[in-house]
C-alpha cells in the first residue's frame, strides 16, 4: 500500500502561516546531525525521534547513527524505501519499510520531540529540470552533485509544528506498521499528541498567524548555533555554483576555441581556417558583420578575404582602406585592440571624414578592432561591426573570447607562413589544447582535494566532541595546511589572470641585483629545510649596473626560478645564480641548476600555463604549473625577455632572463654614494 500525499502539503495545508524555504543537501545533512547530537549530548529522557529517508542507501550511511540514538531511547522510528535488505523490524529501533512509490520517497523529515525540547525537519526534494542537469553533466562527468541537491521545507523549534509533524508521520508507521498501534498510542499520550495538535494553535493565533515565543522549546535553544551553521553552508553552497557556472561559461567559450582549432589541425589551407573563425565568432558573438582580413603595419589597404554576414552590406572581396584610418593606427601603435561602444558618440570616429563614411555606409552603431599578431609580428585584423539603433555593450568575456581567437588565428597565419616547420608549430597547438582541456580537470583537483579535506576534518572535530586532544591537533593541523594549498593556489591564479590581463601596475625602480637575489633566497630558506635545500652559489659581475623594474615583481622571478630549481634538483646537487651585462641595456640573470634537466623539444612550452613535466593531475614535486607563466608575464611586462636550456633529461637546466639596465646615470651613482656612507672623495 502507498500513499501519494505529501506530509509536507498537510503540514502546510494544516499550518498555512508556515513558509517553506530553500535548503542544499549539504545544508540538511549538517541540520539532522545537529538535532541528533542534541539526543546524544542532552539529558533528555526517552524522546521520541522520528526519521524518514529517501532511499535505504541514505540510511545505511547513518544507520550507526541510530544505533546510538537507540540507547537513549525506546521510542525511535526509522523509514525508508527498501532497496536491498531493509525490512520492518524492531532490532534496535522500529524499522518502517515503505513503498517506494510513497510520496516519502522524495521527502526527508527528522522530528525530535521531548519533554524539555522539541524540533523538526520536513523537506521534500525539488527535481532538476532536464536542461539543468545536462548543464552540470557538461560542466564535468566527475562534479559531485549530490551535495548540490534541492530541497523545500521547514525547519523550526515550534513545539506546536513538532508536535503536528510526528502526528502526521506516526499515521504513515500505523499503514505500514500496524502492529505497533500500541506503543504509538503510548507515545502519543506521553507527548500530548492528539488527533490534530495544530488545531490549538489555528484556534488560538488564527490561520495566518505565527504563534508566540513560549510555542519554542523552554529548557535548550540551539537556534543561533543552527542558524549560523545553515547560514554558512547555504551560502558556501551558493557560492559553489556561482563558481561552477562561471566554470561553465568559461568552457562554452572554449568549445568555440575548439573548434577553431580542429579546423586548424584538418587543414593546411589558412582561407579555410579563417573562413571558420569569421562564421563561428561572428555568429557566436551576435554581431552583423564579422570581418578576417590580412594586414601588416604600415599597410594602406587590405582585401577583406573572410566575412561573417548577419545583416547589411556585404564587404567580401572588396579592398579596406586603412591609411586615414585612425583606428588601423591606435591598434598598430599601441599593439592593442580598440573597442567603439558609441560611433556617433566617438570623437575618433566623429572627427575622421574617412571613417564617418563608412559608419553612415555601412550602418556600424558599435566596432571593435583585435590585431592577430604571432610572436610580436601584426598578421592581420579581426572585426566586429554592430547595426541597429542602440549601442552594443560589451563584455570582458566577449573581448576575451575575441582575443582568444586572434591568438589562434595567428597561429594558422604562421602555419601557412612556415610549413616546413608544421611538425613544431603542431607541438605548440597540442600544448595549448593541453592547457585547455586541463583548466577544470586541475581547478577540480586541486581545488577539490583540499576542501574535501577540511570538509571531513571539520565535520569529525564537529560530530565528535569525545575525540583525543592529540587526533584533534592532527585533524587542525591537516585542515590549516590544505587551506594554505588552496590559498596559494588562488593566489597564483589571480596573479596570472591579473598580469595577463594587463590589470598590474608596475612601479620601476633603479634595483641593485644582489639585494633582490638575498631577498628571494631569503623566501626560499623559509620554504625549504636547510637538509632540503641544494648548495646555492651567487656570481655576480664585477661593477654590474643598476637594473630598472619593479622590485617586488623582479624578487618574485627570481625566488620561482630558485624554486623550481629546489624542487627538482637532489639534495647533494648545486644552484648557481649568475648576472651579467649581457647587451647595450640589458643584465642577463641566469639560474642553474644541475637537476632532472627538460627535454629539448619541451624548452618553449615549459613556460605555457599548468604545464608540469609529470602529468597535469601528477604531484609528485608538488605546484600548479603557474610558476614559469607568472614569470614570463612578469619579464615581458619590463620589456624583457626568459627562456630556458638544457641538454635533457639528467643533465640540469638554466632559465635566463633579461632587465633593463637603469638609464639615469646620476641615480645609479647616488644609488652607490648611499650604500658607502654618503662619502666621496
Amino acid at each position: 500500500m502507498s500513499i501519494s500525499t505529501s506530509v509536507l502539503s498537510d503540514l502546510l495545508q494544516t499550518l498555512p502561516y508556515l513558509r517553506p524555504q530553500l535548503y542544499f543537501k549539504a545544508s540538511l545533512t549538517a541540520l539532522s546531525h545537529a538535532m541528533e547530537d542534541q539526543v546524544l549530548a542532552a539529558t533528555l529522557e526517552e524522546p521520541l525521534v522520528i526519521a524518514s529517508f529517501q532511499r535505504e542507501r541514505f540510511y545505511r550511511q547513518e544507520a550507526h547513527r541510530y544505533q546510538r540514538l537507540a540507547q537513549r531511547s525506546n521510542h525511535i522510528y526509522v523509514l525508508s524505501a527498501p532497496e536491498t535488505d531493509f525490512a520492518n523490524s524492531s532490532d534496535y529501533y522500529e524499522k518502517v519499510a515503505f513503498e517506494p512509490e510513497d510520496a516519502l520517497s522524495h521527502e526527508w523529515h527528522l522530528v525530535v520531540i521531548a519533554q524539555n525540547y522539541a524540533t523538526c525537519l520536513v523537506c521534500r526534494e525539488v527535481p532538476l529540470s532536464l536542461a539543468k542537469k545536462q548543464q552540470i553533466r557538461e560542466l564535468s562527468p566527475t562534479l559531485d552533485t549530490d551535495t548540490s541537491r534541492r530541497f523545500e521545507g521547514i525547519w523550526t523549534s515550534e513545539r506546536g509544528v513538532s508536535l503536528q509533524v510526528a502526528n502526521l508521520l506516526l499515521e504513515r508507521i500505523l499503514v505500514y506498521r500496524p502492529e505497533l498501534a500500541a506503543k504509538i498510542a503510548q507515545a502519543r499520550s506521553r507527548f500530548h499528541l492528539g488527533a490534530n495538535p495544530a488545531s490549538d494553535l489555528n484556534a488560538n493565533f488564527g490561520n495566518t498567524k505565527r504563534p508566540q515565543s513560549n510555542e519554542y522549546a523552554c529548557d535548550i535553544d540551539t537556534d543561533p548555533f543552527v542558524q549560523r551553521l545553515v547560514t554558512y553552508l547555504q551560502a558556501s553552497q551558493y557560492k559553489l555554483h556561482k563558481a561552477y557556472r562561471s566554470i561553465a561559461a568559461q568552457a562554452r567559450k572554449e568549445r568555440l576555441v575548439n573548434s577553431i582549432t580542429t579546423a586548424i589541425r584538418r587543414s593546411l589551407n589558412p582561407q579555410e581556417v579563417l573562413q571558420v573563425a569569421a562564421q563561428e565568432l561572428g555568429q557566436h558573438l551576435g554581431a552583423c558583420r564579422c570581418l578576417i582580413y590580412r594586414a601588416q603595419a604600415g599597410d594602406t589597404q587590405a582585401t577583406v578575404e573572410h566575412e561573417y554576414l548577419g545583416s547589411g552590406v556585404s564587404l567580401l572581396g572588396q579592398n579596406w582602406n586603412l591609411d586615414k584610418n585612425s583606428l588601423f593606427a591606435e591598434v598598430v601603435q599601441d599593439s592593442e585592440g580598440v573597442c567603439v561602444v558609441d560611433t556617433m558618440n566617438d570623437s575618433r570616429v566623429i572627427n575622421s571624414p574617412g571613417l564617418w563614411k563608412q559608419v553612415e555606409k555601412l550602418g556600424i552603431r558599435s566596432w571593435l578592432l583585435e590585431p592577430v599578431f604571432y610572436q610580436g609580428r601584426l598578421l592581420g585584423i579581426i572585426e566586429l561591426h554592430y547595426c541597429g539603433n542602440a549601442p552594443h555593450l560589451w563584455h570582458a568575456g566577449e573581448i576575451d573570447l575575441v582575443k582568444a581567437i586572434a591568438t589562434q588565428i595567428g597561429a594558422a597565419l604562421i602555419q601557412a607562413e612556415s610549413f616546413a616547420n608544421l611538425e613544431d608549430l603542431n607541438g605548440q597547438l597540442e600544448a595549448l589544447d593541453r592547457t585547455r582541456s586541463n583548466l577544470i580537470a586541475i581547478t577540480g583537483h586541486e581545488l577539490r582535494t583540499p576542501l574535501s579535506t577540511i570538509q571531513v576534518c571539520l565535520e569529525s572535530l564537529a560530530t565528535e566532541p569525545d575525540m583525543p586532544l592529540e587526533l584533534r591537533q592532527v585533524m587542525l593541523n591537516t585542515a590549516l595546511s590544505d587551506s594554505e594549498r588552496m590559498r596559494k593556489l588562488v593566489q597564483d591564479f589571480l596573479t596570472l589572470s591579473n598580469l595577463e590581463s594587463g590589470r598590474v601596475e608596475w612601479h620601476p625602480e633603479s634595483l641593485t641585483l644582489q639585494e633582490c637575489i638575498d631577498l628571494s633566497l631569503s623566501r626560499a630558506r623559509s620554504r625549504f629545510t636547510m637538509e632540503e635545500l641544494p648548495e646555492i652559489k651567487t656570481e655576480i659581475a664585477k661593477n654590474l649596473p643598476l637594473v630598472r623594474a619593479d622590485g617586488d615583481w623582479l624578487v618574485e622571478v627570481l625566488a620561482k626560478l630558485i624554486d623550481n630549481s629546489c624542487k627538482f634538483t637532489p639534495t647533494g646537487g648545486k644552484i648557481t645564480i649568475k648576472g651579467k651585462r649581457n647587451r647595450d641595456r640589458m643584465v642577463e640573470v641566469t639560474v642553474a641548476d644541475t637537476g632532472r634537466g627538460i627535454e629539448p623539444n619541451r624548452l618553449e612550452i615549459v613556460f605555457d600555463r599548468f604545464y608540469q613535466e609529470e602529468g597535469a593531475l601528477r604531484r609528485t614535486a608538488g605546484g600548479t604549473g603557474l610558476g614559469l607563466a607568472i614569470c614570463r608575464q612578469i619579464v615581458n611586462g619590463w620589456g624583457g625577455e626568459i627562456w630556458a636550456e638544457s641538454k635533457g633529461k639528467n643533465q640540469g637546466s638554466q632559465f635566463h632572463f633579461t632587465i633593463p639596465v637603469a638609464s639615469n646615470r646620476n641615480e645609479e651613482l647616488g644609488i652607490r654614494s648611499k650604500k658607502s656612507g654618503g662619502k666621496s672623495n
